[in-house]
C-alpha cells in the first residue's frame, strides 16, 4: 500500500513539473530601427571619405628650391648652394619651384639667409645689389647733361660741369689747380667727380615728374668716396655723364 501511494505520489510531481505545451509564454518580438543602422552605414563612409581626403592632401607635394648654403643679402643666389626639396603645396606660400631655378640669376636675396631655408619669391628681388665700398646716387639729369643712347649697365664718368672758377683770379683756371673753394678744376672750369660708375636705373615714362620737366632721372654706383661729392654736385644740377669708351654701345 505505501508503495503504490509512494509511486502516485512521485506521478503526480512529475506532471506538476512539465508544462503543457500549449502553456509557454510567448517570446517578445525583435525590434528593427532602420535609422540607427541608416546611422551607423553614414559614419562609416564619412570616416572612409575623411582618409581619402587626408591621403590626397598629404600626396599633394611640390618639389621647391632649399639652401645649402648661407646667401648674404643683396648677393645672387649660385646653383652650388641649392637643391630641391619636397613641401606641402600651398596656395598661400610662393614657393620657388625647382623646375623655376634657371630664373635665379636674374634675382638677388632681400635679407640674409640662412642653410636650410625653403625660398619664396618674397626673399628675391630684381634689384641689383651693392658691393662693398660701393653707395647708388640719384641724378636728374637734362639734356645734354647725359649720351643720348645711355642705357643700365653702362660705364660713365661723372664731371661737374656749370660753375666758373671763383673770383681766385685766372691764374686758377689756367693752371687747373683750384676755385678757391678746394675743388681741383681743369682749364675748362670742369672737374672729374667720379670714374668708373655704373648706371644701376634709368626711369622714364610720359607719367613720371622728372620725364614731364624733361629731366631723366638715372641711378648710378660710384665708390662711396665719391658719393658725397657727386651728390652736392647733383643737388645744384651741375653733374654731366660721359660714356666711357669700353663701358656701353
Amino acid at each position: 500500500m505505501k508503495t503504490q501511494e509512494r509511486s502516485s505520489a512521485g506521478v503526480g510531481r512529475g506532471a506538476a513539473l512539465t508544462p503543457p505545451a500549449g502553456d509557454r509564454l510567448p517570446s517578445p518580438p525583435r525590434e528593427r530601427k532602420p535609422a540607427l543602422a541608416a546611422l551607423a552605414v553614414l559614419l562609416v563612409l564619412l570616416g572612409a571619405l575623411g582618409a581619402t581626403v587626408l591621403v590626397m592632401r598629404a600626396g599633394d607635394r611640390v618639389e621647391a628650391v632649399v639652401l645649402t648654403k648661407r646667401v648674404q643679402q643683396g648677393q645672387a643666389i649660385p646653383d652650388s648652394a641649392i637643391e630641391p626639396v619636397m613641401v606641402a603645396e600651398d596656395s598661400d606660400i610662393k614657393y620657388v619651384r625647382w623646375d623655376q631655378r634657371g630664373l635665379l640669376k636674374k634675382y638677388r636675396s632681400t635679407t640674409d639667409l640662412v642653410d636650410g631655408t625653403v625660398l619664396v619669391g618674397s626673399m628675391l628681388t630684381k634689384e641689383k645689389g651693392l658691393e662693398a665700398g660701393k653707395a647708388v646716387v640719384g641724378l636728374s639729369l637734362k639734356s645734354g647733361q647725359y649720351p643720348p643712347r645711355l642705357k643700365e649697365g653702362d660705364t660713365v664718368s661723372a664731371y661737374r660741369v656749370g660753375r666758373e672758377t671763383s673770383s681766385g683770379g685766372s691764374d686758377d683756371s689756367d693752371s687747373g689747380t683750384g676755385d678757391g673753394s678746394g675743388q681741383r678744376r681743369g682749364s675748362s672750369g670742369n672737374a672729374t667727380i667720379a670714374e668708373g660708375a655704373k648706371v644701376q636705373s634709368i626711369k622714364s615714362g610720359s607719367g613720371d615728374s622728372f620725364a614731364s620737366s624733361g629731366n631723366l632721372p638715372v641711378s648710378v654706383v660710384v665708390d662711396k668716396s665719391d658719393a658725397a661729392e657727386l651728390t652736392a654736385a647733383a643737388s645744384n644740377g651741375e653733374v654731366s655723364l660721359v660714356l666711357d669708351a669700353d663701358g656701353g654701345s
